[in-house]
């Protein structure tokens, strides 16, 4: 694979070449030219060091300017079992019975609102994952979650163990942690679609925001007592909120098409396994899609007392994905001629190019429907999804002029953007043997594990013993003293971001104060939770990248 390390120097230093050497301290290249590089935030210059020359498993360490990089691990097995642990995090975040605290959480979900006939009347839909920190539950986020997983799984399925088991405790059952994970996803998304003519789209709302409590002992009030049921909230097609603050709703499909896709994906997957399970999810697929085709338009997430909430603004991308994954399952052409009808309607996901965006306007932030397009269809519409990606890929390259090749918009979740911009290239390199994006591919997912101005791996506990955030906005991490593995953090924001949202206050000094004079911050601390909150939909969506990374191991063995 390529390997390139970023010299990051807070003054315009001038590096003209760096060595690599064993961990012994033996040589092990000669002298290497150092490409100067453009500065980026902190970094008033910057430079790329590439030992891609050096092949031999083994530990190393770069030598440049008087500095020594840690060790670095080259080896085959580097990315074996990482998939495996983001999912630790995973089942910390289940509602419903929570195997972390081996108690059920959230018991009395839930009660219907925003409903003209059914208000109050209770909805069993305890389960599901927490979004973040907080204990809000969205499908937008949850079904996204679902269908990644089922995707790392059908891509690289001998890459995952089987440690624990259905409930999330351990013990192994058969079945590869990723698919229980995945079904637990499946269970509850499928209760909250009880019905035809009822779609459910979030449970809770900010109201939660009001206590750091423990989910065992959460005593958000929403009307009903401390501790009481929560809200949730049906699609309506219309704006919602229940207070001042309205969302901009206008439709089914967004979330219509995310029931959609993770359902049909499941029936596939789980049919040799669990056929009942497979044809029940077969079943609410198929009224799903047909509901996100009489309502196009968007679903997005109800804002309570704050003005926040995700501003999907998007929605054939998620019927492209849904209407690709019944043609597979059914092999009926309607959905393949659809599918390509929907994908002309957004070839390119509007982020990518973007200086800015509102939060989640455009999720998810890649579209996996253009590569489902291309598995399924033909020549035309292989060509097609694979321009469309490329297309995106370019936007996105034309910014990345800096030393870290970076160019996505640092807008609040800017981790699942950088996860995002590597799973397309990784897609598209895969779907065209066009490699013109791979040194932007590697840098992303680089930066991910710590080739960013702060050093920080923005996955908890990844690797064991690197540096990654020790003071995770979370009251689990911080009342129990408890290492979150395998949460993927929001990562750095606009300081303009960071600056203008409500309630952010540092608790501690700034430890990394003198990174933080560029446009972009990132804090490690517990106040800051538009940079350094963990997010169950974040890493969900590195299962793929990092299960691929893994088959790339296990394949290259001699």
């Amino acid at each position: 694979s390529p390997k390139v390390a970023v010299l990051c120097s807070l003054d315009t230093a001038r590096v003209r070449e760096f060595t690599v050497e064993t961990s012994d301290g033996r040589r092990a290249l000669a002298p290497i030219p150092a490409v100067a590089t453009r500065p980026f935030g902190p970094c008033a210059s910057t430079h790329r060091l590439d030992f891609s020359a050096v092949r031999g498993e083994g530990q190393y360490r770069l030598v440049a300017a008087g500095v020594r990089s840690p060790l670095v691990r080259i080896s085959r097995t580097a990315y074996a079992g990482l998939g495996d642990s983001l999912l630790w995090y995973m089942r910390q975040q289940r509602s419903g019975y929570n195997p972390f605290f081996r108690d059920s959480v959230h018991k009395k979900d839930a009660l219907l609102v925003d409903h003209p006939t059914r208000e109050g009347e209770f909805i069993p839909v305890s389960g599901g994952w927490a979004d973040a920190a907080d204990y809000l539950q969205y499908v937008t986020t949850s079904a996204n979650a679902t269908y990644v997983m089922m995707m790392a799984y059908r891509e690289a399925p001998d890459v995952w163990g089987d440690a624990h088991l259905a409930d999330g405790l351990p013990g192994p059952n058969g079945v590869p942690d990723v698919l229980d994970e995945a079904r637990h996803g499946l269970e509850w998304l499928l209760r909250m679609f009880p019905e035809d003519s009822l779609m459910l789209n979030q449970l809770g709302d900010d109201r939660d925001h009001a206590f750091l409590d423990l989910p065992t002992t959460d005593s958000s009030d929403y009307g009903w007592g401390k501790g009481g049921p929560r809200p949730v909230y049906p699609c309506t097609g219309k704006p919602q909120g229940l207070f001042a603050n309205k969302n901009r709703s206008t439709g089914f499909a967004s979330t219509a098409g995310k029931y959609t896709s993770a359902f049909a994906i499941g029936a596939q997957l789980f049919v040799d396994r669990d056929s009942a399970f497979a044809r029940r999810l077969r079943e609410r697929a198929l009224v799903a899609y047909e509901i996100g085709r009489a309502r196009p338009g968007v679903c997005q997430t109800a804002p309570g007392r704050s003005p926040y909430f995700y501003e999907e603004d998007n929605w054939a991308d998620d019927m492209e994905l849904g209407a690709t994954q019944l043609f597979q399952l059914t092999k009926s052409v309607r959905y393949l001629t659809e599918a390509a009808e929907y994908a002309r309607l957004e070839p390119v996901t509007p982020w990518m190019g973007a200086d800015t965006a509102n939060h989640y306007q455009w999720y998810p932030w890649h579209n996996n429907g253009h590569y489902e397009l291309w598995r399924g269809g033909g020549a035309a519409e292989r060509a097609t999804a694979a321009g469309y990606y490329r297309e995106g890929l370019e936007r996105i390259a034309r910014r990345a002029d800096n030393g870290f090749r970076i160019g996505i918009p640092f807008i609040w979740c800017s981790a699942n953007l950088m996860v995002s911009l590597a799973t397309q290239a990784r897609l598209y390199r895969e779907m065209s043997g066009d490699t013109r994006f791979v040194d932007m591919e590697m840098a992303a997912l680089d930066w991910i594990f710590g080739a960013n101005p702060w050093g920080m791996s923005m996955v908890i506990g990844i690797p064991k013993d690197g540096v990654f955030p020790r003071d995770p906005h979370s009251v689990v991490a911080k009342n129990l003293g408890v290492v979150l593995t395998g949460g993927l953090i929001d990562g750095p924001v606009y300081r303009s971001i960071f600056q203008n949202l409500r309630g952010i206050h540092l608790f501690q000094p700034d430890e990394f104060a003198a990174f933080n004079v560029g446009h972009v911050v990132y804090h490690d601390d517990m106040g800051d939770y538009s940079t350094n909150e963990p997010i169950m939909d974040g890493t969900a969506n590195l299962t793929y990248l990092v299960g691929a990374l893994a088959r790339d191991g296990a394949r290259a063995a001699p």
